[in-house]
This record gives C-alpha cells, structure tokens and sequence, in this order.
C-alpha cells in the first residue's frame, strides 16, 4: 500500500518542532517568508536538527525574487551546500534558470553533484519556466529527485490539471510534489487525482510565520 508523506516548509525551528509532533514526516527549512523563502542561517538548521527525528530538508536560495543568479550567488550557493552538509541534514531544496527561464542544467547539475549523497528538490523556480513537460525531462536529467510546484499556477487548486499529468509523465522516475496553497480542505483531492508520494504546505494559518498544529494534524488525517 502506497505510504503519502507530508512535508511542512517552516521559517523557524519553533514550527518544525510543531510539524514533528503533528505527524509530518519532513521540514524543508527556510528564512523570510516574505521573499517566498531564503536559505536558513547555519545557528538555525543547528537548533532545529537538535529537536528534530524527522528528515530535514534545507533551502539553498541566496535571496528572493527571480533563480537566475550571478556568478558570486552561484558560488555562494555551493558553498552553502558545501557547509551544511556537515550539519547533519537529509537533503537540500534548489533551482537555478537561465535568463530566458529554462533550467540551468550545468549549475543545478553541478549542484546536485556537490550535494551527494544527499537528494536535492527543485523548488518553485520551476513554476516560472518555460515549456513545463520539456523542463520536468531536464530536471529529472539533472539527477533531482523531486520537484515542488503548483503546476505553474498561483495555487495548486488552479494547477491540478497541468499537476495531474507531470504526476502521469514522472511516474516512478522523479517525485512531483504539490506544493502552494496546499492546505487540509484540499489535500484529499489532491492525492485522489494524483497519488504522489510527497505534498507540502506551511500550514500556517494566522498570517504568522509558524506553522498550526491542528492544521498539520488535519493534513495528515487527509492523506490517510
């Protein structure tokens, strides 16, 4: 029987602390919410990973706005990678474009190569590119093992039908987990018209920056 999984995107360890006791099985941890998600400072992936058992996954985003970056961002981003690695964590959360908006396959490749073992995410860069079932087929190149979209539209509601069939062209070869707007009023039919692995929310529900524990609890009873 298929096992579906819950990831919690949490901007502090206070919130990963609440996924864990909710029943998540991963955090993929970020700073300033605001920007749609930055790469954490080492102090805090060194106080969640103390309170965590569950996966950690760390995001690896030099700042907000657009994923093409300049060469000093770039290597800022390996060394990060390079950092962090020794800090214990399960993974890492990453996209880099090329200005016209396709997948920078030399740098997310050398990336992915930095960061091995560990098995790295494409993030909601790939919301923005440009031909969405050529780029799935190079994100998989690339050696991913996972992509967070909401199928190129504000929310995941609005991009079932484009999430349906990268679910449908992935099959077992890369993990497409819905990501944006995914909240326990609508998990059920996600996973119904899906039946991926993975699905992501913050679940925060008060304009804050923490995650809600019923809520947390509320999306793992729904994808039960």
């Amino acid at each position: 029987m298929k096992k579906y999984n819950l990831e919690i995107a949490c901007f502090n360890p206070e919130s990963a602390v609440i996924a864990q006791k909710n029943g998540a099985n991963r955090v993929e941890l970020c700073n300033e919410m605001s920007k749609g998600g930055t790469s954490p400072s080492m102090e805090t992936i060194i106080a969640t990973r103390e309170e965590l058992t569950i996966a950690l996954n760390v995001m690896i985003r030099p700042r907000g706005g657009n994923f093409v970056y300049s060469d000093a961002e770039y290597e800022q981003m390996k060394q990060e990678i390079k950092a962090y690695k020794k800090l214990n964590v399960d993974g890492f959360v990453f996209g880099i474009l090329n200005k016209d908006n396709s997948v920078n396959v030399v740098r997310n490749k050398e990336l992915v190569a930095l960061a091995k073992p560990l098995p790295c995410t494409f993030h909601r860069a790939f919301d923005v590119v440009t031909d969405v079932y050529n780029s799935l087929e190079t994100v998989i190149d690339c050696g991913f093992k996972t992509i967070l979209t909401s199928g190129q539209e504000p929310n995941v509601v609005e991009g079932i039908s484009v999430l349906e069939e990268l679910a449908k062209k992935a099959g077992n070869r890369i993990v497409i987990m819905p990501g944006g707007g995914v909240r326990s009023s609508n998990v059920g039919m996600l996973k119904e018209k899906m039946n991926t692995t993975y699905y992501h929310s913050s679940a925060i529900t008060d304009g804050t920056e923490t995650a809600d524990g019923k809520e947390v609890k509320a999306l793992v009873l729904g994808l039960k």
